[in-house]
C-alpha cells in the first residue's frame, strides 16, 4: 500500500494558490488513476480516495499542522515511510522544475516540518514542486509566505500545468 499526500491548505481562497500545489498534484493522480472518490475523514482530518494499493490524501488541518493528519493515516494504514509520498510546493526550486527525493526536503516548509516530526522521521518520499518564479529583485521585496500565498500568473500556470503532468508521469511509474 502506498500513500500520497498533497499538502495545501482548505478553503476556496487557497485553491489556486502555490502553496497548494501538492493538492492539485493529488487531483491529477486520482484523474490518472482513475480514483474519483475523495470522502472527508474526520478521524483522520483529511479527504481521502482509495484505490488498489494507493491511497491519495488532502489534509484538511492548516498547512503548519500537516503532519497531525499524515501520522494518522500513517499509523491506521501501517505504512512503511519508503511508501508515503508528501507532495509540496518549495521555494527553493525554480518554478517549472521539481524533485523526488527520499528524506531530502527544502531549508524550510512548516508543512513538511509537521510531517517529520509528528512521524518521527524524515525518511519518507517528498515530491518538491518548485514554485520560485520571483526575479532577484521579487525575492528582497516579497516575502516567501506571502508569495507562497499567491496565485499563479497566466504565464506561470501554463508553467505549473506542465509540471503537474510531468510529476504525475513519474509518479505514475513509482506508484503501480
Amino acid at each position: 500500500m502506498k500513500l500520497v499526500v498533497g499538502l495545501g491548505n482548505i478553503g476556496s481562497k487557497y485553491i489556486a494558490t502555490r502553496h497548494n500545489v501538492g493538492f492539485r498534484v493529488v487531483d491529477a493522480l486520482a484523474s490518472k488513476f482513475s480514483i474519483f472518490n475523495f470522502q472527508f475523514s474526520k478521524k483522520f482530518q483529511s479527504e481521502i480516495s482509495e484505490g488498489d494499493n494507493l491511497i491519495l490524501v488532502k489534509p484538511t488541518t492548516l498547512m503548519n499542522l500537516s503532519g497531525v493528519a499524515v501520522a494518522k493515516l500513517v499509523n491506521f494504514y501501517k505504512i512503511e515511510p519508503g511508501f508515503l509520498y508528501v507532495i509540496h510546493d518549495d521555494l527553493d526550486i525554480t518554478l517549472g522544475e521539481y524533485k523526488i527525493q527520499l528524506g531530502k526536503g527544502p531549508k524550510v516548509h512548516n508543512g513538511v516540518t509537521s510531517v517529520e516530526k509528528h512521524l518521527g522521521t524524515a525518511e519518507f518520499w517528498r515530491v518538491r514542486v518548485g514554485v520560485d518564479g520571483r526575479t532577484a529583485q521579487q525575492r528582497s521585496e516579497i516575502a516567501g509566505m506571502d508569495y507562497v500565498l499567491g496565485k499563479f500568473s497566466g504565464e506561470e500556470k501554463k508553467v505549473i500545468d506542465e509540471v503537474v503532468d510531468k510529476v504525475v508521469e513519474e509518479l505514475a511509474v513509482r506508484l503501480v
